[in-house]
């Protein structure tokens, strides 16, 4: 296992109790939703800090956690919360280059494993559908009260439908004012394709006061242009 320390942000007290309401609201969708994958519509909705958050959260309240960064194409995730060198993650464990105890690591949080998504495959969709990945989440149960796992945006590439399957719930991070109503649904309808139930929806970036209220760890991003991502989604890391 290797040993991390992790990056910070600073949450204000309103992001605070609105992470704190989101685990109470998964912790009472009952008992067996033990695995659940975090997903969006389009790039830089903030899924992957939710995701971030999310997990932390649950650990602070004593669960033993584990997060997942399951975003193979583009990840945003250990350029965001690592501090140091990590050797392996969760493309070396699917590929068979680690052990699955090889590539967890653990952090400076107390309760808190996190498996980062390691280097950039050709095959993700291929890779997070295979036995390897699916004997991890089962290990992960056993392991673990509660799995985050954080996903590539559905309405982009197809990994959540996959990774999904392996689920216990799904959560869809929206973007306020970025998305159509229709759009959302046809991802919302890939979900239930995939036979994965959705827990719910975290509407992101509300604007809260005249000023503007989006949290200074996202970024703004206009839904007129998620067209521009079908097919190339993972085509550069630079976000």
């Amino acid at each position: 296992m290797q040993n991390i320390e992790l990056n910070h942000d600073e949450l204000d007290f309103r992001s605070k109790e609105a992470y704190k309401t989101l685990r109470t609201n998964i912790e009472f969708s009952g008992s067996e939703v033990q695995v659940v994958c975090v997903t969006s519509c389009i790039p830089n909705e903030g899924k992957s800090s939710t995701s971030f958050e999310l997990a932390k959260t649950f650990a602070v309240n004593g669960k033993k956690t584990l997060l997942v960064d399951a975003d193979l194409r583009k990840s945003v995730m250990r350029q965001r919360h690592k501090k140091g060198r990590v050797r392996l993650g969760l493309v070396n464990y699917l590929v068979g280059q680690s052990s699955l105890e090889d590539a967890i690591c653990e952090t400076d949080v107390k309760n808190l494993h996190l498996i980062f998504s390691g280097p950039v495959p050709p095959n993700p969709s291929e890779l997070l559908g295979n036995k390897r990945f699916m004997a991890m989440i089962e290990a992960a149960r056993e392991q673990y009260d509660i799995v985050i796992i954080d996903t590539p945006p559905l309405g982009s590439v197809i990994d959540t439908a996959v990774v999904s399957k392996c689920c216990d719930g799904a959560v869809m991070v929206i973007e306020s004012g970025a998305i159509s109503y229709r759009f959302a649904r046809r991802v919302k309808e890939q979900l239930d394709v995939a036979g994965c139930r959705i827990l719910g929806a975290i509407l992101n970036k509300v604007q809260m006061s005249n000023k503007g209220y989006y949290g200074k760890y996202y970024g703004k991003y206009y839904g007129k242009y998620y067209g521009k991502y079908y097919g190339n989604y993972g085509a550069s890391r630079s976000e």
